[in-house]
């Protein structure tokens, strides 16, 4: 076995290759750029070596570099993680040449599959199903609004040697083909640093559903089931799970032996994903085959027992599969949320810098209830704009689908961060909404509940009155505390009541509290709740024993009150008498800025285009600039008519959240 491993990559999936490296007691070396130089996994490894500046395209996928960083160290083997030059087969070629295993597969293998282009004509060749589409290489835009009217609308435009959502966009007209060509020709350059395109038609109502295949050297290859990942936005996947609500055993098994058909039809050995588009019903398309360890790989590995970094480092080793397809069962059910650094309430735009709080749920394994959080960030640190957005991805297990999904709301409710916009409130939110527990949803789910954005959740009445309860037993708690403090006059004691009026969200609720040694007896609109709780003044996590089982409450202070955060919904949650109750209903509300006449950057990222000038007359719709921010391009458009009054940046700019680019009259 190798003595030491190099890992090229950074962030979460760096930390999850080290995990398992030292648990077979490999020795890790971590690769860094600037902005790295304080990141976790480079305080995980053995070793480090700096590789040049925050860019990916000056660091990360520069092979020299990584080259380099091999030589220093001795690493007898390189995991590539994801993304970067997991897909690379120079990359791969050249540790060849080193003499140095690479923890993937062969290089001709990468060529066949990891080229989206050249792996469909390889499929079509295989007699395997495929999505419409044209496999040739596409010169300029003109040609690409050319084909796309061949094809048909919608069309999918594509990075040829994309992956994670980057060089992606749907078009629906002439105008969207020509710019989608353009964005995803520089998207995939600076990403990939290669900007071939491919055009295919965009299936509506479409299941994204993919299958893990293990192969080794010795003509071994199995399929370790499927995962579903229909829940995406902007062509990215957002929550997975394993297996999918919706196969069969039949289509399982036909997906599965057509994966790995495939697979030993190019020479695969390693972990490797083939994905699919499935449709109502249950016919399956090939879309590409990933020569890689998938993000969400952590869902097939609770539900299995199969380490997947462990199997890649024992193929890469010239062992073969200790494991049959008879082997592989599926053992109840697995989630994986994905933590962005991205704010929902501002159409998920990234979010960059300082963690002032980040605190996962404890990981824990039991029975009925698996929580890991697979994470490449701390307390502390800093979130780059240089790199994607993904923070940590959040998986729990349970016996069946449900219990899983009540094991996702529960370690969401625990989750605290603080200091960067984050889409923990809309995880919460799809695990409570009704088509997706249900089950039926498809890779649309996103932009058919959310056509508007995510405007953040509107909790039930009932959900409503069981906070009130709880919130005015915290209330209590800290007046009792406030009550005691020193510094009061001799007898003049305070005396705490009980009597108060909880205002939530436009709603009133009178409370009587009775405490006792083991908590209160809260009367709300004539019900009473019973409630313990070991909560203080100043946590910010409240566990609330109630009669129907635990609350989870983050809690923050306002002036008269909590902010409260519950199941996906932010609520500013006031205690006061009854008669300060009704004199609130006089209070004027403080009008926001008219931002109107100004374009803000809705995020931190680099001005790379403006498209129009100072006294253009400008229409609903229009693109105005362009502004780039975690490897993904942004145009901003006209929200209205107007005339441009003044441009207050040029390309280049680094813009901060809200900077004004330009003004209209």
């Amino acid at each position: 076995m190798f003595d030491k491993i190099l890992i090229a990559n950074r962030g979460e999936i760096a930390c999850r290759v080290m995990k398992t490296a030292k648990k077979m007691g490999i020795k890790t070396v971590a690769i860094y750029s600037d902005a790295d130089k304080n990141a976790l996994h480079v305080a995980m490894a053995d070793e480090a070596v700096h590789i040049g500046p925050p860019p990916a395209n000056q660091s990360y996928i520069v092979i020299d570099k990584v080259m380099d960083a091999i030589k220093q160290t001795g690493a007898q083997a390189v995991h590539p993680g994801y993304g970067f030059l997991s897909e690379n087969s120079k990359f791969a070629e050249a540790l060849a040449d080193a003499g140095v295993a690479f923890v993937g597969p062969p290089v001709k293998a990468i060529e066949a599959m990891g080229d989206k282009i050249t792996s469909k004509k390889i499929a079509q060749e295989a007699g395997v199903s495929t999505v419409p589409g044209y496999m040739g290489l596409i010169e300029d835009a003109d040609e690409a609004v050319k084909i796309s009217n061949e094809i048909g609308y919608p069309v999918m435009i594509k990075a040829s040697a994309g992956g994670g959502g980057k060089g992606m966009r749907i078009a629906w007209n002439d105008e969207e083909a020509r710019e989608g060509f353009q964005s995803s020709k520089n998207e995939a350059a600076n990403s990939f640093g290669d900007d071939r395109i491919f055009i295919e038609k965009f299936v509506t109502q479409p299941r994204h559903i993919e299958i893990q295949v293990l192969c080794d050297a010795h003509g071994n290859g199995i399929y370790l089931n499927e995962r579903e990942c229909s829940i995406q936005r902007r062509n990215q996947k957002v929550i997975e799970e394993a297996p999918s609500p919706f196969l069969d055993e039949a289509t399982r098994k036909a997906m599965g032996d057509q994966s790995v058909a495939l697979a030993k039809a190019v020479g695969y050995t390693s972990a490797g994903t083939v994905e699919f588009i499935v449709d109502g019903d249950k016919n399956f398309y090939f879309l590409e085959m990933n020569t890689r360890l998938q993000v969400e790989h952590p869902v097939t590995e609770l539900i299995t027992g199969i380490d997947l970094v462990e199997q890649m480092i024992r193929i890469a080793n010239g062992e073969p599969l200790s494991i049959t397809q008879d082997d592989v069962k599926i053992n109840g059910w697995a989630m994986e949320s994905r933590l962005y650094a991205e704010d929902p309430y501002r159409n998920f735009l990234p979010s960059i810098g300082r963690l002032a709080k980040y605190r996962p749920p404890e990981e824990i394994v039991t029975k009925t209830n698996v929580v890991r959080n697979d994470t490449g960030v701390y307390e502390g640190g800093e979130i780059s704009m240089y790199y994607d957005p993904m923070i940590a991805k959040l998986c729990t297990w349970g016996p069946n689908r449900l219990t899983a999904i009540e094991n996702m709301r529960n370690a969401l409710d625990a989750f605290e961060v603080e200091g960067i916009g984050h889409n923990l409130p809309f995880l919460s939110a799809v695990m409570d909404h009704e088509k997706f527990v249900s089950g039926d949803m498809t890779t649309a789910f996103i932009a058919e509940e959310y056509p508007e954005g995510f405007q953040g959740v509107e909790l039930p009445y009932e959900e409503l009155e069981r906070i009130a309860a709880a919130v005015a037993a915290m209330y209590r708690v800290a007046e009792v505390r406030r009550a005691r403090i020193s510094g009061r006059m001799d007898n003049h004691e305070r005396h705490v009541g009980g009597d108060w009026v909880v205002q939530i969200g436009g709603h009133d609720f009178p409370v009587q509290v009775e405490a006792d040694k083991r908590g209160s007896t809260v009367l709300v609109n004539n019900t009473r709740h019973r409630i313990e709780s070991s909560w203080t003044p100043g946590q910010t996590l409240a566990l609330i024993d109630m009669e129907h089982g635990t609350l989870t409450l983050k809690v923050g202070d306002i002036p008269g009150g909590f902010r409260i955060r519950n199941r996906g919904a932010d609520l500013k949650v006031y205690v006061r008498s009854p008669r300060a109750a009704e004199l609130s209903k006089h209070m004027l509300e403080k009008l926001p800025p008219d931002t109107s006449k100004l374009l803000l950057c809705p995020m931190p990222g680099l001005l790379v285009k403006v498209n129009v000038e100072v006294g253009d007359e400008v229409q609903d719709g229009q693109a105005l600039c362009t502004v780039e921010a975690m490897k993904m391009e942004n145009i901003l458009r006209a929200e209205r008519k107007g005339v441009v009054s003044k441009i207050n940046a040029k390309p280049g700019d680094s813009l901060a959240v809200d900077e004004v680019i330009m003004e209209f009259e």
